[in-house]
């Protein structure tokens, strides 16, 4: 498995694992509305502001990790935030998930980050096992991954 980032313009790749990511967090959240194939896919394709690590085994993509460098204004460095993470169902429980929040740490690091955080929904318990495993569950519900440990909160 190969996890990568995929800079804007070549995001194509992740198309279905998009669209799939999507109908399933409108499961869990109880949505009603379906977005047009490919909808998401065109709205990240061209957006540098969003970053996209993708986990990969030979040319097919297993999983994305869409994230964030945000400036972190208690500590006046930056942070990670991490926004939406999904493995293809057939690919799950082979460790891609926590093999991209690896990378999104190392990342942070070379970026000096101060952390790394996330928020869940509560009603997604297969994500919030695997984050309770790794992260710490601050009191405002959100996860974070402690990249400084100089950097307290």
């Amino acid at each position: 498995m190969i996890i990568r980032l995929l800079p804007p313009g070549e995001r194509a790749p992740i198309g279905a694992l998009l669209d799939a990511y999507a109908a399933e967090m409108r499961g869990v959240l109880a949505g009603d509305a379906a977005l047009a194939p490919g909808a998401a896919l065109a709205l990240l394709q061209a957006d540098a502001r969003t970053e996209i690590l993708a986990a990969f085994e030979g040319e097919e993509a297993l999983g994305f990790a869409l994230f964030y460098d945000l400036p972190e204004a208690v500590f006046a460095r930056r942070c990670g935030q991490l926004d939406d993470l999904f493995v293809r169902a057939e690919a799950r429980g082979r460790g891609i998930a926590r093999g991209m929040i690896g990378e999104l740490q190392a990342l942070g690091r070379q970026r000096h980050w101060t952390h790394l955080r996330w928020f869940v929904p509560p009603e997604d318990h297969a994500a919030l096992a695997l984050y309770q495993r790794i992260a710490e569950e601050p009191g405002w519900r959100s996860f974070i991954l402690r990249l400084d440990s100089a950097a307290s909160l």
